[in-house]
């Protein structure tokens, strides 16, 4: 399970491994509910909550950190080298929040300006785009009086800085 935030690391590495990535609405509210619909066996958000089936579906930092460490020993790595590789593969913008007056005319704008030539797009949790090399995701928090902005890319630091730049702009207005 994973939230619709960042997604193209985590499918990369679940598929290798065999197994299906399966997305869920961000909040462990939602991450749970889907969990156990559909056994998942873990569930994160890219906020750092990890969930697990045998752990009652709970959210634990215990149970990853030792999962980590035991990779580092198996590789043989330091942990910034096993990072670095995925951030190179998949980098990130992180997410970038936003004030503004009116969500719904923000997310408008962007959506105009993008959609049209997405090769994908989902609403499970606010507005993701997809396109060949770069994807977003626009959402309002569910917490907050913020709207939440995430793009990732494949191996591109610099088209997520352009897109990012761009998307600035628009919800800026």
């Amino acid at each position: 399970m994973h939230d619709p935030r960042v997604v193209w690391n985590t499918h990369d590495v679940v598929g290798r491994a065999g197994g299906e990535a399966v997305q869920s609405r961000t909040g462990h509210a939602f991450i749970k509910q889907v969990m156990r619909e559909t056994q998942a066996v873990y569930g994160g958000e890219m906020s750092a909550h990890h969930y697990f089936r045998d752990f009652v579906a709970c959210d634990s930092g215990m149970i990853p950190w030792l999962l980590v460490v035991e990779l580092m020993g198996r590789k043989g790595a330091a942990l910034s080298a096993l990072v670095d590789a995925r951030r190179q593969a998949f980098p990130s913008s992180g997410e970038i929040n936003f004030r503004v007056d009116d969500v719904t005319a923000a997310v408008a704008r962007v959506e105009a300006a993008f959609a049209a030539s997405a090769v994908s797009r989902d609403d499970t949790d606010g507005l993701s785009l997809a396109y060949p090399d770069w994807r977003l995701n626009l959402r309002a928090s569910n917490t907050e009086p913020l709207l939440r902005l995430n793009v990732e890319a494949r191996g591109d630091e610099g088209l997520v800085a352009a897109k990012v730049a761009q998307i600035r702009t628009l919800i800026a207005g």
